[in-house]
């Protein structure tokens, strides 16, 4: 009985099934039919209609006035069709255009001599016939598919359409906005309340397949003013894979406030890029070209501005990267103790810049206002920012958020920008640049959010295609932050490859045409600048800036530690405090009331420890054991708050020392999703090595 069942089962599924499948076929059959049947009954429907308005409004007096109305409506309708199918080939418009003239200048004269008129019902019946006729022939080339390369009139909308047919997107419609020799700008219409731009975006690679076209041939963007729209861009990207030599500054002797070119976007179009206002975090692998297309494009733009000045510092590779330019910057430091001096005396010029400002009436930098502004740009940044101490990076960070409205920009330059190279609150402020990289994972930290969701993948150049990036930044169009770009080549020989000699020499050659001590400077400026040599350059600008304070260093230390030392003992001062109530005398043989129910026990916090480095690293390890014998396999930072609630550990320190416990192997490493240590086994340190 139950194989029975089962047998009946599979025989009613099957004929359910080939049911279903016949019934499509027999709707795609009448579809057809329909189609074809549709230009006779509109003849059939003309030919009543032209007899039935020659009874209504036929009378010897007024027929000449009927006629010019219908004429009138004749021509309407002709230029309304000719108008509504500007999507179709020169045939179709040609074919539509003229079967609507035609059928109206036959209902005119039907209008006039009426419909059994021995010449014009033998002209409709014959004009009739080949007028369906030729509709049918139109029908069927289009359902075999035959005519599509002749139909179509707007290449992008034929090919697109194809390509996100085969993509499961059928739905949709795109046509031509603007096309150059390099690239098509065009709009595309989704399926009202079934696809958004998102859908789209998903499904380009898919798309590009289906057309098919290279990746990342297709850049999406959604369309600010219709959610049932989007805008996309199709360019050539192969176009990239060659260096393209630098052609000069763009717009020598203008202002910073004008845009800089760093090179040329997919579509061949310049890059357009104001640096002004914000910070940028520039990424990429090594050999990705962020330190020569990166730092190079950018600062010899800069450079040849009439109203900025560069501070860099590179403790990392020193001269290699920005010295060949070092005549161009008003300051370069390559030792830890100058890039600490740059940044402290960066800081101290802020407050008479914004209090200038102020005074102007003006919240931020611009253009005009008397003050010079900052490119302060950090190469190899994760290695300055573990050099500061922790006061130092809490005032690094605070005038990251402070010296843009002073007139200044941060650029900072490194390899991978997660939790352990880059302070999560600075990366949430800057703009993002991102060369090649390794992985996803990498790129989630070079990109921002728009850009991946818009399918940037700068993972596919990894470090074969140097020079080739991404921008998302202020003044960078929505339509153009996941198209890829390629920075300028500064030297390239006769095979056409990149030559590192030939570039040192164009950049050397170009700093000493704009040296920085040519520039006119505000005082800030002057104050802290170094320039090559040793010189320092005169305040030439009219402006008038207050002194900064200039703070004795062994006062200023020694006021330091003694904070530090108010700070460590808070704990003590509340344990040597007078007897708050006197009146209240307790004995050691007195009774201790129960305190009454629901009032918990008072606590009150340890006082805080003063440790040594010893100390300290042991507590975090026996913190980590503890979390380890506690069942834990991994951890967060802030599962350690004990340490720094109870301790003098700070959280930058932990931080630092977690980092090295990774790299020794003592931890198993930390989940950038998840943004856990792994604790695979529990931490142990050898003697030797403690």
């Amino acid at each position: 009985m139950p194989g029975r069942t089962t047998t009946s089962g599979r025989e009613l599924a099957t004929a359910t099934i080939e049911e279903s499948s016949m019934s499509k076929v027999a709707a795609k059959g009448v579809s057809k039919l329909l189609t074809l049947v549709t230009p006779w009954v509109v003849g059939v429907f003309g030919f009543g209609l032209a007899a039935a308005l020659h009874f209504i409004l036929y009378s010897p007096e007024a027929i000449g006035a009927w006629s010019s109305v219908v004429t009138v409506c004749v021509i309407v309708l002709t230029g309304v069709t000719y108008g509504t199918s500007h999507a179709r080939g020169p045939w179709g418009k040609t074919h539509t255009t003229a079967s609507t003239f035609l059928a109206g200048a036959w209902t005119v004269a039907v209008v006039n001599l009426g419909p059994w008129h021995p010449v014009l019902w033998r002209l409709g019946v014959l004009g009739g016939i080949t007028m369906a006729l030729s509709w049918n022939i139109r029908s069927v080339i289009r359902m075999k598919g035959w005519d599509d390369p002749g139909t179509v009139t707007d290449p992008l909308s034929f090919l697109f359409g194809q390509g996100a047919q085969r993509a499961g997107m059928k739905e949709i419609e795109a046509r031509t906005v603007k096309a150059t020799a390099h690239k098509v700008e065009g709009e595309v219409q989704l399926d009202h309340g079934r696809h958004i731009a998102d859908d789209l975006q998903k499904k380009v690679a898919y798309i590009e397949s289906g057309i098919p076209l290279p990746p990342g041939s297709i850049t999406t963007t959604i369309d600010p003013d219709d959610a049932s729209k989007a805008k996309l861009t199709i360019s050539d990207p192969r176009v990239m894979k060659h260096p393209i030599i630098w052609p000069g500054p763009s717009r020598p002797g203008l202002s910073i406030a004008d845009p800089i070119r760093l090179g040329l976007w997919q579509d061949l179009d310049e890059i357009e890029y104001v640096i002004v206002g914000h910070h940028l975090q520039v990424m990429g692998q090594t050999g990705s070209g962020k330190s020569i297309g990166g730092a190079w494009n950018f600062l010899a733009e800069v450079v040849t501005r009439y109203d900025v000045a560069v501070f860099a510092g590179d403790i990392t590779k020193g001269d290699q990267t920005l010295g060949p330019m070092r005549e161009a910057l008003h300051r370069f430091e390559t030792s830890k103790a100058g890039v600490k001096a740059m940044l402290a005396d960066l800081q101290a010029q802020i407050k008479p810049r914004t209090n200038y400002l102020a005074g102007k009436g003006l919240q931020k930098w611009v253009k005009g206002c008397g003050l010079t502004y900052w490119i302060v740009w950090l190469e190899e940044f994760p290695d300055i920012f573990d050099a500061l101490t922790d006061a130092e990076q809490d005032k690094f960070l605070s005038m990251l958020k402070a010296i843009r409205s002073a007139g200044g920009t941060i650029v900072m330059s490194l390899q991978r920008s997660d939790y352990s190279q880059m302070p999560t609150i600075a990366r949430g402020q800057l703009a993002k640049m991102c060369f090649g990289v390794d992985s996803p994972a990498d790129a989630s930290f070079g990109l921002s959010e728009r850009q991946q969701d818009a399918g940037a993948r700068p993972e596919l150049w990894t470090n074969a295609q140097p020079g080739m990036a991404y921008l998302d930044a202020p003044s960078i169009p929505d339509a153009r932050i996941a198209m890829p770009l390629r920075t300028f080549a500064w030297g390239i020989n006769a095979a056409g490859t990149f030559d590192d000699e030939a570039a040192n020499t164009a950049m050397r050659e170009h700093a000493a045409r704009w040296p920085a001590a040519g520039k006119k400077v505000d005082p800030t400026t002057a104050r802290l600048s170094v320039l090559a040599g040793g010189a320092h350059p005169r305040a030439t600008w009219p402006v008038e800036l207050e002194e900064p304070h200039q703070a004795d260093p062994d006062a200023e230390q020694a006021d330091d530690d003694d904070e530090e030392e108010d700070v460590r003992n808070v704990a003590a001062e509340y344990l040597a405090t007078d007897d708050p109530d006197p009146d209240i005398i307790g004995d050691l043989d007195d009774a201790i009331p129960d305190l009454p129910d629901g009032q918990p026990p008072l606590t009150f916090a340890p006082p805080e420890q003063n440790m040594t480095p010893q100390q300290r690293g042991q507590a975090l390890l026996e913190r980590l054991q503890e979390l380890w014998d506690d069942g834990a396999r991994d951890f967060s930072s802030g599962d350690l708050k004990p340490l720094w609630e109870s301790t003098d550990i700070s959280r930058s320190w932990c931080q630092k020392q977690l980092k090295r416990l990774v790299e020794a192997g003592v931890l198993g490493g930390y989940d950038d999703e998840a943004q856990r240590y792994l604790m695979p086994d529990r931490p142990e340190i050898e003697q030797e090595a403690a």
